[in-house]
């Protein structure tokens, strides 16, 4: 099976990167990390591209510019944003043939941008999620793949809601990914890269 060639961007934690990198293992899965790229030096997720032994590179000067050479030299055909603390701009995003996705912790379109299940609660909102979706120009507003819902509790705080959410991301973003690959990758490659 020829599997999809990832890369990953992280700034912290990583868990979504673990999850993905567990994804991958596995035969059936339709893609692999072959990089993983950190704005951050400390990020603690770079301990699994040590723990798996994937390349990964730190990228503090020139973001853009160097992380599109190493996408280049590495053959990245799909960049998967997990926890990724800085924005793309637009021509970074178009020069990469709109082949970019994220997980965002809400259901988009509601709550884009940060602070979002403080955002939730505060509206008393009966339900959140989090959802994969394609980067474009504007934020957090690409076509949406997946989406999971949760039932937001009586005595919900930010930090169990958090928590609840977490767990859905790492199960929803590899699902989200094997359904990007397998039915929507050609349709954006077919039109040119847009939608």
């Amino acid at each position: 099976m020829i599997k999809e060639r990832l890369c990953v961007l992280i700034s912290g934690r990583g868990s979504n990167l673990l999850s993905i990198i567990k994804s991958c293992r596995e035969k059936d899965f339709p893609a692999k990390v072959k990089l993983i790229v950190s704005n951050n030096p400390d990020a603690y997720g770079l301990r699994y591209a040590k723990q798996y032994k994937i390349p990964f590179k730190v990228i503090t000067k020139n973001f853009e510019n160097t992380l599109l050479k190493q996408l280049q030299k590495n053959n990245i055909e799909i960049l998967c944003l997990a926890g990724f603390m800085k924005v793309l701009s637009k021509n970074f995003v178009d020069s990469f043939f709109n082949m970019i996705l994220n997980i965002h912790p809400s259901l988009l379109p509601k709550y884009k941008g940060l602070n979002t299940h403080r955002r939730a609660l505060k509206n008393k909102e009966k339900f959140s999620g989090c959802t994969v979706h394609r980067v474009d120009e504007k934020l957090d507003s690409g076509d949406i793949i997946l989406q999971s819902k949760v039932k937001i509790t009586k005595n919900e705080t930010e930090a169990s809601l958090e928590n609840k959410i977490l767990k859905k991301e790492w199960a929803l973003y590899p699902r989200a990914i094997k359904k990007y690959c397998k039915e929507i990758k050609r349709y954006y490659w077919k039109i040119g890269g847009t939608a």
